[in-house]
């Protein structure tokens, strides 16, 4: 293992090569960065034609990134090794990241300090680490080589990133293909030589569970526990895998609500608050009520931070999916009711309002009659819907509906 004096001599040797080859121009006049790996120096003289040194950040993505993430071929076998990850980064001071084959991030974790740090430069998800984003790094050098990476400090073209070490290696899909990296990153002086098995084993470990779905296929995935399951949270509670009901009790529901919803892994902390809200509760109550819960999702949980490892449709981000894309008529045929009615979990009446606001501010806006009529039938009491469908029927049969509707609503108000 080098020592400290070993690294911060390191440091400063590639410092001063940053100062000649990058801060003073040498490499863009066509001068040779001796001191430089090969790889290293040919990405600067790539980079610098896009990338500006100086800058403190990696760009975002546009769109919505969250979707990236749900969306990744590499999301199931990720969270599947998530808590090794977290256990690593969390004793080592590092934070983990993984991108899609464009570079941008998708997901990370990490011991606190780091991931504060790593937001301060926008190592998080959405953030473009590219190499004609971001410069050299770790992440671009893997993708663009196809081979594990390791940038070291003044290594990299962007100086903010030069208190830096990166180690990232690709992650193939069965077909050979790159669908992104996992990198792991850290202060300098955190230098170890271990990082890099690590993180190889890890990346095996993703790419054998890729490996495994692929050669398993839809149906046998049904079977095998990998797909097929089913929230139903609108109107009720429900959940099914491959259509054979499994039984939760409403808190179990309460939670997987929850996760699925956010789409993110949640902090204990966070969990208790969004369940029990300003109520003492015991803390073991909430550890119990999800391990019964990771025992009737077959283990599909994961276990220090609280996040999902295998997929699970639910009619509620159905509904939503809908209203981000402009289908006012899918989400209404998605929609059941409000979401866990006989809820007062904070974190769920938070979630019902918000899914209420939304389908109800996108029927208002809708020309559509229809839209208004169905979410009528579901809101009787809702006047200014029913004026809405008074208003769009025109001469339409419906219209008595919709007086029908008005004048209901004016004697039960």
């Amino acid at each position: 293992m080098p020592s400290r004096e070993s690294l911060r001599r390191r440091r400063a040797e590639l410092q001063a090569a940053w100062a000649r080859y990058v801060q003073d121009g040498a490499v863009r006049a066509g001068g040779s960065a001796q001191e430089l790996r090969t790889d290293v120096a040919e990405s600067w003289r790539r980079s610098l034609g896009t990338v500006d040194p100086g800058q403190d950040s990696a760009p975002s993505v546009d769109g919505d990134g969250g979707r990236r993430w749900r969306d990744s071929p590499l999301r199931e076998p990720v969270l599947a090794v998530a808590d090794e990850l977290r256990t690593i980064t969390d004793d080592a001071g590092f934070v983990a990241a993984v991108t899609d084959e464009s570079g941008t991030i998708l997901w990370t974790c990490g011991e606190q300090g780091m991931r504060r740090r790593a937001g301060a430069v926008n190592f998080a998800p959405g953030g473009r680490w590219s190499e004609e984003a971001m410069g050299t790094n770790a992440l671009s050098l893997a993708l663009r080589n196809d081979t594990a990476s390791t940038v070291f400090s003044a290594e990299h073209l962007v100086h903010a990133l030069h208190g830096w070490v990166c180690y990232c290696t690709p992650l193939h899909g069965p077909d050979g293909s790159v669908l992104g990296v996992l990198d792991l990153s850290s202060t300098w002086e955190r230098s170890h030589p271990l990082a890099m098995p690590a993180l190889r084993t890890l990346a095996g470990s993703v790419e054998a569970r890729l490996a495994e779905r692929h050669r398993a296929g839809p149906d046998d995935g049904l079977v095998a526990g990998h797909g097929g399951w089913r929230l139903s949270c609108l109107g009720g509670g429900g959940l099914a895998l491959g259509g054979v009901p499994v039984r939760l009790r409403p808190r179990q529901f309460e939670i997987l609500t929850l996760l699925v919803l956010e789409g993110r892994a949640l902090a204990p902390e966070f969990l208790y608050t969004a369940l029990y809200g300003d109520r003492r509760v015991a803390s073991a109550t909430l550890k119990a009520e999800v391990s019964h819960l990771r025992r009737a999702l077959r283990g599909a949980l994961s276990v220090r931070r609280y996040e999902l490892t295998e997929p699970v449709g639910c009619d509620a981000s159905d509904v939503l999916a809908a209203l981000r894309a402009g289908r006012t008529g899918e989400a209404l045929r998605s929609y059941g009711g409000p979401l866990l009615p006989g809820s007062e979990a904070p974190g769920i009446t938070v979630w019902r309002d918000h899914i209420e606001v939304a389908l109800r501010e996108a029927v208002l806006g809708s020309a559509d009659p229809e839209h208004a009529l169905r979410y009528g039938e579901l809101h009787p009491e809702d006047m200014e819907v029913h004026e809405r469908a008074l208003a769009l029927l025109c001469e339409d049969s419906r219209r008595g509906l919709a007086l029908a509707r008005i004048n209901r609503a004016v004697l039960e108000g």
